[in-house]
């Protein structure tokens, strides 16, 4: 059996229209399914529990980043597998488990592809899918924000790079990884990843896999003004692994601080005095390539 879980808030109201498109894909197909629209913040993964405990077999999750998230923490830990119809603004995780942008598209696929285990992270005890960091994100996360409100899609992102890339300073961050002594500097990004892909299409880890039992850290140091439209560049083509300025390492674990720290967490932001993040191996099924 099949549940349907279907946040119509997401991408400014696509939600809605992506989630009658499937109900009527799957009516049209004969599935057994079942069908519910979230109402509240958290709703998603009480429903996905509720699944669990019904005995489903997968959990589509439609709307974006944030439902697939809220509906793979009611999955952890369980048989049942998770399905995404990305419906969202920025649709990050879905690009690197290779799944198509399109909803109908996007059913196709998790109806010919068999769920395969797949990685999740851990930040100060709080599970998330993607990525983790502070910095760079935060600040273009922020700027995003408030552009949403008048364009959609990677616009939103975009545009929030370009503020930051004028108007951002590094900040001092303590960090270690897998338990290594722990190093000081001025950093423009630290980010943990476990996809590769944030804010829209950005390769903030353009070699992160959820299937390799560790999360890809990137920490990118100072970069001089004159270079920075050159890394962005650079940032959107993928290169950010070959910059002078990046340390880059697979880890099991990486614990950063900061002072007045803000981090991101799978696109949401909260205040954290320090960050420790691992990776959980094989916590989640996911119908993916």
């Amino acid at each position: 059996m099949i549940v349907v879980i279907c946040n119509p808030c997401a991408g400014n109201g696509f939600g809605q229209k992506a989630g009658n498109r499937i109900q009527k894909l799957l009516e049209e197909k004969g599935i057994a399914f079942r069908f519910f629209w979230t109402e509240r913040p958290g709703h998603a993964s009480d429903l996905a529990k509720e699944a669990c405990d019904a005995g489903a077999d997968t959990v589509l999750s439609v709307g974006g980043d944030g439902t697939s998230f809220e509906v793979a923490q009611g999955l952890a830990g369980s048989e049942t597998a998770l399905g995404i119809i990305p419906a969202g603004t920025g649709n990050d995780f879905v690009k690197t488990l290779g799944y198509p942008l399109e909803p109908e598209a996007a059913l196709a696929f998790v109806l010919t592809h068999p769920a395969k285990k797949t990685d999740a992270g851990e930040i100060n005890g709080r599970m998330f899918l993607n990525e983790i960091g502070t910095g760079f994100d935060v600040s273009v996360l922020d700027y995003a924000e408030k552009a949403k409100r008048y364009c959609h899609g990677l616009l939103p992102y975009l545009h929030g790079v370009v503020q930051t890339l004028f108007r951002f300073r590094p900040i001092p961050l303590t960090y270690s990884v897998d338990g290594g002594p722990s190093v000081t500097k001025d950093v423009f990004v630290v980010a943990a990843a476990n996809g590769g892909i944030i804010g829209g299409g950005i390769p903030i880890a353009p070699e992160a896999r959820a299937d390799d039992g560790l999360l890809d850290v990137v920490i990118v140091g100072t970069i001089e003004k004159w270079k920075l439209l050159f890394r962005l560049a650079g940032l959107m083509k993928g290169k950010i692994l070959t910059f002078p300025e990046t340390t880059f390492v697979r880890a099991s674990s990486v614990v950063f601080s900061a002072p007045n720290m803000r981090v991101n967490i799978d696109g949401e932001i909260v205040t954290e005095a320090r960050a420790a993040a691992r990776v959980l191996p094989g916590a989640l099924w996911v119908h993916r390539k």
